[in-house]
């Protein structure tokens, strides 16, 4: 935790400021934004290291934070320290920042649940946390987390200051668990569902990996080629004054407009990605690329499948711990991760609402597939909605590595083939015209 010092204006236009305790300044931001306030600048305040000696001549320093260094020095000699030297805190500059990952909050929420379980306070449970890690950006974000429940806030309402740790739907759990007196067991589940995330993340992510890497290989060989190899052959065949087959033609053709316009053809990878990330970030390109992604040919299979059983796992997850099925939704979109489905999520509780069932909706939007809404359907009408919930995340997690496992099969000898005739291609148009020489000298 790190205090801010602020500026901003009240709901009457009333200019105010103030220091905040916050992990970072988007916290704080946000924060002061929900108080109704606006023009809001926010700056850490400064760090200062510090000698001085004591009444006693011994030698001490540390740390302080203030306004500025003539506070920091009024506030040591207060103390009644002489000799006061301070300076700035020289920032802490990291090449590769370290990073709480969600393997690491899963093993921690693992660790927590067996500690309450064991009748341990819960800043206690942080404490000894704090000193088993090893990982010095988990162990300060337990630190600020330690430093909020000492302060009286809840877990759950902790937790929600910390968004790029925490995601929705981890809050909700918890927040649940405390109401409900079983934050033990619902740290458990939060740890069953992060892992089983995780794990279909990951195959996903492996479909999507390999194919991109071999045509990104492909790509550059294929420039390299272009650019330095087929020049070489084009002067040595334009001192020959021979008429060249059509083949090797085109590819020299080819090769004089990638010579010509090497930085468009080096660039153009990378214009290419941060356009489509440009459209990503409008509302409807986000909407028409994750269309698109659902619509591919089998990679929109896996995607869909995962998108499915994530809604599924995330949904029974939270209806297990008791959370209102209306406020479960908004969290089940939110972690979607695709906003063609989100949407079709928010219809669900616009849906129920109006005293409709979740089958339905689901049903009308072509996204789920027939098995899945009419399981939804018996599970409603049963009783047993997250027990069915449950089999359907557990089914289309199986049926996702499956389809990654066939489309990697699928996948290997159809870019095989296209790098053969790519590669094979450019080098038989090159060496056609030696060929043709030594068919008329042996002629």
């Amino acid at each position: 935790m790190s205090i801010f010092i602020w500026t901003a204006k009240a709901k009457g236009g009333r200019q105010t400021n103030g220091e905040m305790d916050a992990p970072d300044k988007k916290i704080v931001i946000e924060t002061l934004k929900n108080q109704g306030m606006t023009g809001i600048k926010a700056k850490k305040r400064p760090e200062f290291t510090w000698t001085a000696k004591t009444r006693d001549g011994k030698a001490t320093n540390g740390e302080v934070s203030f306004a500025n260094k003539d506070i920091a020095i009024a506030s040591l000699r207060r103390k009644g320290l002489r000799d006061v030297k301070v300076k700035a805190k020289p920032l802490e500059m990291e090449m590769f920042a370290e990073k709480v990952e969600e393997k690491d909050i899963s093993i921690f929420f693992r660790q927590l649940s067996t500690m309450i379980d064991t009748g341990l306070p819960l800043v206690q449970c942080f404490e000894l946390a704090e000193k088993g890690s090893d990982k010095k950006a988990l162990t300060k974000l337990l630190a600020g987390i330690r430093n909020e429940l000492e302060s009286g806030t809840p877990l759950g309402e902790t937790l929600r200051k910390f968004p790029d740790e925490f995601d929705r739907l981890s809050c909700a759990l918890v927040e649940a668990g405390e109401q409900g007196g079983i934050l033990d067991t619902i740290l458990l589940r939060v740890c069953t569902y992060k892992e089983k995330s995780m794990a279909l993340k990951s195959k996903i992510k492996s479909a999507m990996i390999y194919p991109v890497a071999i045509l990104a290989v492909s790509f550059i060989v294929t420039s390299i080629l272009m650019i330095f190899v087929i020049p070489v052959f084009s002067e040595m065949f334009s001192s020959m004054g021979a008429e060249l087959p059509v083949p090797t033609q085109i590819a020299m053709n080819i090769s004089d407009v990638f010579v010509a316009y090497w930085y468009v053809v080096v660039s153009a990878p990378f214009i290419l990605i941060w356009s489509i990330k440009a459209i990503y970030k409008t509302p409807k390109g986000h909407y028409q690329l994750d269309k698109l992604l659902l619509n591919l040919p089998v990679i929109g299979d896996v995607l869909r499948k995962g998108a499915v059983a994530r809604f599924c796992r995330t949904f029974s997850t939270l209806t297990a711990a008791g959370v209102p099925i209306l406020d479960s939704l908004d969290t089940v979109a939110e972690t979607s991760g695709n906003i063609v489905i989100e949407e079709v999520i928010l219809s669900c509780k616009d849906s129920i609402s109006q005293g409709q069932t979740l089958a339905e909706p689901l049903e009308d939007s072509k996204i789920f597939p027939i098995m899945v809404t009419q399981m939804i359907s018996i599970g409603e009408q049963t009783g047993a909605l997250e027990e069915m919930l449950g089999k359907i995340a557990d089914f289309y997690e199986a049926e996702v590595e499956v389809a990654v496992d066939g489309m990697t099969a699928l996948m290997e000898p159809i870019i095989m083939a296209f790098l053969g005739v790519v590669i094979g291609g450019l080098v038989i148009a090159m060496y056609l015209p030696i060929f043709q020489m030594a068919s008329i000298v042996s002629d």
